[in-house]
């Protein structure tokens, strides 16, 4: 089993910054890759960040050139970088394993972004 627990969100003004963490415990072994979702009041949850254990990065259209996902595998915990932030960038955020987030979902970060 792997527990995953997310950080470092909270209320931030348009344009703005913060950095999230995942950290995972628990059958860490060689985790694979990784994933960051989002989910916003009365949408669906969406994946907006991506990297594999290698390191390579892709990322949904509506983050790309605002957001960069790292991961640091001796601690077992992935990153999110979010700069230029939206009030549409406001939701919950989740980490898990990606593309299949087989994961039990962890409780989230919430993000606001708001003037």
């Amino acid at each position: 089993q792997v527990q995953l627990v997310e950080s470092g969100g909270g209320l931030v003004q348009p344009g703005g910054s913060l950095t999230l963490s995942c950290a995972a415990s628990g059958s860490t072994f060689r985790l694979g890759a990784m994933g960051w979702y989002r989910q916003a009041p009365g949408k669906q949850r969406e994946r907006v960040a991506r990297i594999t254990r290698g390191g390579i990065k892709n990322y949904a259209d509506s983050v790309n050139g605002r957001f960069t996902i790292s991961r640091d595998n001796t601690k077992n915990t992935v990153y999110l970088q979010m700069n230029s932030l939206k009030p549409e960038d406001t939701a919950v955020y989740y980490c898990n394993a990606n593309p299949d987030p087989f994961f039990q979902w962890g409780q989230g970060t919430q993000v606001t972004v708001s003037s």
